[in-house]
């Protein structure tokens, strides 16, 4: 009779242990979530940075969640990555990491690359870039395609970087201007202009600043296109407006498209309209 009567308790103790935990996962999806996390249900929104009065919350429940799930552990990295516990946050990322989880590796990458909190290690950068892109996780194609100080040609291997860029181009803005960086330098294959531009103009749809300032230059020369004055100008002013460097000036070259200069060939005035 004990048996069975304990057996009845395990049997109806278990579903709350199950809701519990689901609600502590709920929790940190909520509160701690990637938006750009292939691991994210569908339903789930995401937030870009977990918020400061949110990051006790958030340790609490997805250290709680982060036992039984990848997701819930790389989201630990990130709530105490917003708490400036980057110890902590390498820690649960490179568990997160092991269990598969392409987010947690990008974010590792990302330390490497930069050097933020660990020895800049380039190599390793790399290798776990290129095993989330493999995974397909899009941002560890366009990091991968980026390292090096953003020169898509400093890959160690463009035309992989280029092959999975193709991949996430599908379906990421980032990609896509990446890819079209590459199109338009030669790097990793042919050069192709036309390429490019599609890849500029798929990502300017999605308001990348640097899409639209590609864009706004390939509208200006006429690459890849036609030549659009006043389509190259909007596209400045849009990449502009999200605060592209590039786009200003160009749009202040377009407004002074006349430079004077001395003997010397320094540039002494420019004339504006």
């Amino acid at each position: 009779m004990r048996k069975i009567a304990l057996a009845i308790l395990i049997a109806l103790a278990s579903p709350f242990q199950a809701h519990a935990q689901s609600a502590d996962l709920v929790l940190c999806d909520r509160l701690a979530a990637d938006p750009s996390d292939p691991d994210k249900p569908a339903d789930v929104r995401g937030v870009a940075d977990v918020a400061p009065a949110d990051i006790p919350t958030a340790i609490k429940f997805c250290k709680t969640a982060s036992g039984g799930s990848r997701r819930a552990m790389f989201q630990l990295g990130r709530a105490y990555a917003a708490n400036r516990q980057m110890p902590e946050a390498m820690a649960a990322w490179r568990k997160a990491a092991d269990k598969g989880s392409t987010s947690a590796m990008v974010e590792l990458g990302v330390l490497y690359g930069t050097g933020a909190g660990v020895a800049k290690d380039e190599a390793q950068a790399r290798k776990l870039f290129e095993k989330a892109a493999e995974a397909g996780n899009p941002r560890g194609v366009s990091n991968l395609a980026a390292l090096g100080g953003g020169s898509p040609g400093a890959s160690a291997n463009p035309a992989r970087s280029r092959e999975l860029l193709g991949r996430a181009a599908e379906t990421n803005a980032e990609a896509q201007y990446q890819l079209g960086l590459m199109l338009s330098n030669g790097s990793g294959g042919q050069q192709d202009d036309v390429a490019a531009r599609a890849m500029f103009e798929k990502a300017a749809a999605q308001n990348h600043p640097g899409a639209l300032e590609r864009m706004g230059a390939f509208a200006q020369e006429g690459r890849g296109g036609p030549k659009d004055k006043d389509a190259a100008k909007a596209y400045y002013e849009r990449a502009a407006a999200l605060g592209d460097e590039d786009a200003k000036k160009a749009l202040e070259r377009i407004r002074c498209p006349y430079a004077i200069k001395n003997k010397q060939g320094q540039l002494v005035t420019t004339l504006c309209f």
